[in-house]
């Protein structure tokens, strides 16, 4: 398994964007992919993954507006996240998924506030 670091999370305004980095600590080349999120007094859930052939999959409220993306050589993935609203205010943590199982970050706090 590997460490995952998250960074990118702030205070942005609604309608504005941001972009979120996970780097991992090892190879990701053979890992799936993923964004979670936890808002405040909710569940957490999938915000987007990316396999390592690279299909995707979004949750239906970000769906157009959050592309993910991998960069294998640099072992990092992206979440590109635009028209930001206050919806969208949550933790967001990276994970990593494979055969022997997940890997969580810490997370990055993103705050969507006028």
């Amino acid at each position: 398994q590997v460490r995952l670091v998250e960074s990118g999370g702030d205070l942005v305004q609604p309608g504005g964007s941001l972009r979120l980095s996970c780097a991992a600590s090892g190879s990701i080349f053979s890992f799936k992919m993923g964004w979670y999120r936890r808002a405040p007094g909710k569940q957490r859930e999938l915000v987007a993954a990316i396999t390592v052939g690279g299909s995707t999959n979004y949750a239906d409220s970000v769906k157009g507006r959050f592309p993910i993306s991998r960069e294998n050589a640099k072992n990092t993935v992206y979440l590109q996240m635009n028209s930001l609203n206050s919806d969208d205010t949550a933790v967001y943590y990276c994970t990593a998924v494979d055969y022997r199982g997940v890997s969580w970050g810490q997370g990055t706090q993103v705050t969507v506030s006028s």
